[in-house]
């Protein structure tokens, strides 16, 4: 009885060791892929954002369709911080109290603002010059990528431990920087 279990036991070991190893390491390789892919097409859209000072409805596209590529689904937040002098006053009512000085104010727009304005409800062509989101030298724009899907190595490892890794990002890439120039 005990020889019958340990060959059942090597046979299981086998078959595991034979598959499902293999499956599992070409998993985890597509998921290192899309955070390759991520990483990349976050950067060079970031840094076209920074160094052309404007968002364009195919810059956009073409963030998405690379991203896209990898199979999986993605949240993009976006995060546009506008740079302001407001001058300071001890009376804000008295223009005769102004401190000879300014204070430093960031207003804050998010990917709603960003893709109505790229995306408007009109019948522009894509290359209308209205529909681009111009940022100015000295702001701050910031994307925030992650997946919202279960990727692969993360449903065969649940398969395999029978947990439930939920909906974690396995695949998530911030990166930004100041606005360098206004090129349109």
């Amino acid at each position: 009885m005990s020889n019958s279990v340990s060959k059942w036991f090597a046979a299981f070991l086998a078959v595991l060791l034979l598959y499902m190893v293999p499956v599992g390491e070409s998993a985890r390789r597509q998921d290192d892929l899309s955070r390759i892919v991520v990483h990349q097409s976050v950067t060079k859209f970031v840094d076209s954002v920074r160094m052309k000072g404007y968002v364009s409805p195919k810059m956009y596209q073409d963030l998405t369709r690379e991203l896209d590529a990898t199979g999986n689904l993605y949240e993009i937040a976006m995060e546009h911080q506008h740079k302001k002098y407001d001058p300071e006053y001890r009376d804000p009512s008295d223009p005769e109290t102004f401190q000879n000085s300014f204070a430093v104010v960031y207003d804050a727009y998010y990917e709603v603002e960003i893709l109505g304005h790229l995306f408007p409800d009109t019948d522009l062509p894509l290359d209308d010059r209205s529909r681009i989101y111009k940022l100015t030298v000295g702001d701050f724009f910031q994307v925030k990528v992650s997946n919202q899907n279960r990727t692969p190595s993360i449903v065969l490892f649940d398969a395999l431990t029978g947990s439930n890794s939920g909906n974690k990002s396995v695949i998530a890439f911030p990166y930004g920087g100041m606005v360098l120039n206004e090129d349109y």
